[in-house]
Order: structure tokens, then C-alpha cells, then sequence
């Protein structure tokens, strides 16, 4: 039997080992060749308005994701090489050289690679095109791709995962080098002394956390720290989650269950003695991947539900800024379908401001109350003969700049009231407006110009219309189809790029966990025989498997929760938005996948320890 024989027979004797890994590195692969696919897509070219900005996202996340999967698979690599040490000891009693062990191992390596490059390339032929069709209608886009095949994408992602599965594969053969014949034998058997933890260190990581947290919570407008020290503020307010993450892990953890197991009356309780010596080592061993998982974690929740979010408010956030189907300067024009018509006449001062002057439309009351009936929306108390009002929808305590009175006619008038519900497109009349008495208008002498609105039943369907009214040359057009268009093509394409970003790392590092759990499962089957000799149930022992598995992935994951929760309350406050169903769907999404990545490692390290 030749070594590739070898190595064919033992990937298939061990398949229900590598198959999470497989599954794992082929859907990578089927998101890498969809993005590629997208970057290189003609038919994405049609969207002129948003191609470039596609073709740059999808630029960049291949690149991301090329970096995360090659990490990945070198990570997954070591571990599957931890668990077979005993195996390679034995290949070396037999005789087996070091160069030919290192080339089973290779070829091993070789074949899995190759197994899932056919496989991923071949689902993301057929399965790209159904992901295309999903980003279509993430964009909200009518644009039919049919079926999109690039040779591009093909031969970038082919010669991608060839190179990073012949790395892999040669960094395994590299490692066979470095290990002695009673390290392989011996390795789980090397002494370790009790993990503990000092107070103080525990404290400490509790308070580094607290206080990236704190930081990130000030308020970027009007906070010192965050005027006094800048663009360092981020980097400070990561490098503290970081490293209270870590501290987390190798102190405040092994420090809480350190003092579980000294309280006698817990301890005790069936096998919960175990449990705790159990988790003190595993928390303390994997502790550096903890940090790394919570990290990976936090940030995927955080863009993906700040990504999320926006999509989810994007209709309403075109109707703030174009209430009205269609605005524009000049005469009118026929709009087929309009439910409501008007013309606006809108006068401009110069008024002084904090940093400057600034010009300000002006229109009468009259108006401003027709206009907002055609919304269907509440009118506010009627004004005083000599009130001036200012209505600015943007308006923000916290950097907007206060208007207290303006010059009409030659004339200094106080500002009385301000508003926040504008009827007026911002891209035709500005983001903020005045309002005055219709006597008051009439005296004014600013020259005039005159606007027309319309509004019909739906601005989803009006693109036809409004690439007619365009093509008039119409002065300072808005248009709310064109503006949700824009918003949808963009906001779809980050929300497709995010969800299966933030999938692949989700899946990698549910597979990470799984790998270790299993890999100190073969470790620990001589100790759970003898508890069952002993007459330990089996229900006790599946107690303490699933006590022991739940901390090791709820750990890392409500850490990554909690700091995304952080992250995305300070991101809600900066654009005064309120996130919470759109974060709260999204976080249910990956608590679920997390579930069934638990459920599966249970069952999987049961049947391990029998």
C-alpha cells in the first residue's frame, strides 16, 4: 500500500471527524467564489450608479475572508494533528520515517483540500447564482442575472484556496519534524499544576472592561476625552476590550469557579467537583482562543447588526429625506399618478450664524400647512402674526448650531419656535427652513422663486417616471424613487456582504470550539470509563459533559454579545437611531446557530467518551 493509499484510507476511516471542518471550508469557499463572482460581474456593471462601490465592497471582503479562512484551516490543522500525535508515535515505533509520516500527513491534507476546492467550487457554480438573486432583492433591484458564470471568479478562487490548503498542508509536514517520539506518546500526560487566579488580576480585568465600556458610551459630540485625544480614542477603547477579554479568561473566570469549588456544600453535589476541576483547566488551556473567539464574535455582531439596522430603517430614513415623490425648481410638469400637486414659493435670506452666513428658504404658513395635509400629516398650533419659525428635521443639540433671530426686510425678528417635521425634500430646499405668518411673507422684500411637489401612491414603482422627469432637466430634482434606489443598492449589497461574512465567521469559530471540545474529549475517555466503573449514571456524566460544554461556549459568546451590545448603544446614540429589533433579530440569529453547534457537540463528545 503506497502513502497515498494511506492517506485516502485514513481520511475516509476518519471522515466523521473532518466533516465539520469540511462542511466548514466548503461553504467558505462558496461565499469567496460569490464574491469574486460579484467583483467580477458583468451584469453588476448595469448598475452604473452603484458598480463601482459593489465591485470595491466585494474587493475587500474577499480579501477578509481569504485572511480568516486561511487562519482557520492552519488553526483547525494543528488540532487534528494534536489528536492523531498518538498515531504518529506509533507510525515511528514501526519504522516510519519522519520524512515519509510527514508526507502521509501531507497527502491527507492534499486530499481533504482537494475534496472540498471540487465540492465548493462546484456548489458555488449553482449556488452563487441563487445568492446573486438574494442580493437582488436585498437591493430591492429588478435586474434579472440569470445565470452568471466567471471565469474570473473561478480561476482567482481556485488558485486562493490551492495556495492556502498546499500551505497548510506543508506547514503539517514541517511540524511532524519538531516533535519527539515521547512528546507523542506523553503529551496529555505532562504535568500541570492547579490553574489559580490572584484578586487583584481578577479585579483589574473587570474594571478594563468596565472602562472600555464607559469610554465608548461618551458621547462623541460633546465628549473631553474624545476631544482631547481623537482618533485614539477608538484604538484605546479597543485595545482595553482586548485585553480585559483576555484578563476575563485567565483570571476573573478561573477566579469565580476557583472560589465555586471552595464552597463545600456545592463542590459536593454530584459530580460538580469534577465539573469545576474540569472547566479550571479547559478555560485556562484555551483561554487565548476564548479571547480570540469573543473578539471575532463581538465584531461580526456589531457590523452585522449596525449594518443590519440601517437597512432595516432605510425606507423610512428616504421619506425624512424626501417626504414628497418628486420636488424641483422651475414650471410645472404632467406627473402621471400624482395624488397630490403643489407649487411652493420660497423666498432666501442671508442670515448671520456661529460660523458665518447662511442662507435660509423662507416660506408663508399657508403653505407650509397645505403642504403638510398632502402628507397626511398633524399640523402644529397656529402661529402668531409676528412668529417666526424654524423647521430643521436634523436638528441635534448636541452640534447643530441654535438660531435665535434672523433679519427680515431690513428687520431683526426673534425666532420663537423650532420644528422638527419638514414636508420639503432636503435635496431640493435645503435641510432647514423658515416659516412665517402669510402677512409677514407678503411684506418681505427677497426676491422669490417658485417649487413644485407631487406625491403619489408609491415611489417604489416610479422609477420609469423619474428617469423621465430627470431627462426634462428639471432645476434642483428629487426624487424618492432614485434616492431609495441608491440607499437599497448600497445598504443590500453591506447587508449581504455582512450577513455572509458574519456567517462564515460564526461557523468558523463554532467549528473551532467543536474541534477543541472533541480533541480534549479523546483526552479525557479513560476518565469517564473509570466514573462509570465506579457506578457514575449516565445521566450525571451527561450532566457534567453539557455543564462543562455550555460555559465553554457561552463564555466567549456573551462576552462577544456584551461587547456588540456596547458597541451598537454608542452607534444607535450617534445617529440618534433607535436599533433595538433589528440588533435584537440579529443576535437571535446567532444565538440560535450557536445553539445547534452546542447541541451537536454534546452528542458528538458522548459518543466520543463511550
Amino acid at each position: 500500500m503506497t502513502l497515498f493509499e494511506l492517506a485516502k484510507k485514513n481520511v475516509v476511516r476518519n471522515l466523521s471527524r473532518y466533516a465539520l471542518y469540511v462542511g466548514t471550508t466548503i461553504f467558505s469557499i462558496v461565499i469567496y467564489f460569490t464574491f469574486a463572482t460579484l467583483k467580477h460581474s458583468h451584469e453588476i456593471s448595469a448598475l452604473a450608479e452603484t458598480s463601482q462601490k459593489i465591485s470595491g465592497l466585494m474587493s475587500t471582503s474577499t480579501f477578509i475572508l481569504m485572511l480568516f479562512v486561511a487562519l482557520f484551516i492552519a488553526y483547525s490543522n494543528a488540532f487534528f494533528l494534536r489528536g492523531r500525535k498518538r498515531e504518529v508515535g506509533l507510525y515511528s515505533l514501526l519504522g516510519v520515517r519522519k520524512k515519509q509520516i510527514g508526507l502521509l500527513l501531507l497527502f491527507e491534507n492534499i486530499v481533504i483540500g482537494a475534496v472540498s476546492l471540487v465540492v465548493g467550487i462546484v456548489l458555488g457554480l449553482f449556488g452563487s447564482n441563487a445568492l446573486l438573486q438574494l442580493l437582488m432583492r436585498l437591493m430591492d433591484s429588478d435586474l434579472n442575472i440569470g445565470f452568471a458564470f466567471s471565469a474570473s471568479a473561478f480561476i482567482e478562487t481556485f488558485l486562493v484556496f490551492l495556495a492556502i490548503f498546499l500551505f497548510t498542508s506543508f506547514q503539517g509536514y514541517r511540524v511532524i519534524y519538531r516533535f519527539k517520539l515521547i512528546d507523542l506518546f506523553h503529551a496529555d500526560k505532562s504535568g500541570e499544576g492547579v490553574p489559580t487566579a490572584k484578586g487583584w488580576v481578577a479585579l483589574t480585568g473587570v474594571l478594563t472592561i468596565g472602562a472600555a465600556y464607559w469610554l465608548a458610551l461618551q458621547d462623541l459630540m460633546t465628549s473631553s476625552l474624545w476631544r482631547m485625544l481623537g482618533l485614539a480614542m477608538p484604538l484605546l477603547i479597543i485595545g482595553l476590550s482586548v485585553i480585559g477579554s483576555a484578563l476575563l479568561f485567565h483570571s476573573v473566570l478561573i477566579f469565580a469557579l476557583t472560589w465555586l469549588k471552595g464552597h463545600e456544600r456545592w463542590s459536593w453535589k454530584r459530580l460538580n467537583l469534577l465539573t469545576t476541576s474540569q472547566l479550571l483547566y479547559r478555560i485556562r488551556g484555551n483561554a487565548k482562543t476564548l479571547t480570540l473567539i469573543s473578539i471575532i464574535s463581538a465584531t461580526a455582531i456589531t457590523a452585522g447588526g449596525a449594518i443590519f439596522s440601517v437597512y432595516y430603517y432605510a425606507e423610512e430614513n428616504v421619506a425624512s429625506y424626501t417626504p414628497y415623490t418628486y420636488a424641483w425648481k422651475g414650471d410645472a410638469v404632467e406627473v402621471n399618478g400624482a395624488t397630490f400637486e403643489s407649487s411652493v414659493e420660497q423666498k432666501t435670506i442671508r442670515t448671520e450664524a456661529q460660523y458665518g452666513e447662511r442662507e435660509l428658504g423662507v416660506i408663508d404658513e399657508s403653505t407650509y400647512r397645505h403642504l403638510l395635509q398632502g402628507l397626511g400629516v398633524a399640523e402644529p398650533a397656529p402661529f402668531r402674526q409676528d412668529e417666526v419659525v424654524w423647521v430643521d428635521p436634523f436638528y441635534d443639540e448636541r452640534y447643530s448650531e441654535n438660531l435665535e433671530s434672523v433679519e427680515l426686510s431690513g428687520q431683526t425678528v426673534d425666532v420663537s419656535t423650532r420644528l422638527e417635521e419638514s414636508p420639503l425634500n432636503v435635496m431640493t430646499f435645503g435641510g432647514s427652513f423658515l416659516v412665517v405668518a402669510d402677512d409677514m411673507f407678503k411684506t418681505m422684500t427677497e426676491p422669490s422663486e417658485t417649487y413644485h411637489v407631487a406625491l403619489t401612491e408609491s415611489f417604489k414603482d416610479q422609477r420609469e417616471q423619474s428617469e423621465r422627469l430627470a431627462g426634462l432637466g428639471l432645476e434642483s430634482f428629487s426624487s424618492a424613487p432614485d434616492v431609495y434606489a441608491e440607499t437599497m443598492a448600497m445598504n443590500g449589497a453591506l447587508l449581504f456582504v455582512g450577513t455572509f461574512l458574519g456567517l462564515v465567521f460564526l461557523v468558523a469559530t463554532g467549528s473551532v470550539i467543536y474541534f477543541k471540545t472533541m480533541t480534549e474529549a479523546e483526552d479525557d475517555r479513560a476518565k469517564y470509563a473509570i466514573l462509570q466503573k465506579i457506578g457514575i449514571s449516565d445521566r450525571d456524566v451527561r450532566r457534567t459533559v453539557r455543564q462543562q460544554i455550555i460555559v465553554v461556549f457561552l463564555a466567549p459568546f456573551a462576552l462577544g454579545i456584551l461587547h456588540a451590545t456596547v458597541a451598537l448603544i454608542a452607534f444607535s446614540n450617534l445617529l440618534s437611531m433607535n436599533f433595538t429589533i433589528p440588533v435584537l433579530v440579529w443576535m437571535g440569529v446567532y444565538t440560535t446557530i450557536y445553539a445547534v453547534y452546542y447541541g451537536i457537540t454534546v452528542r458528538r463528545f458522548m459518543t466520543a467518551i463511550r
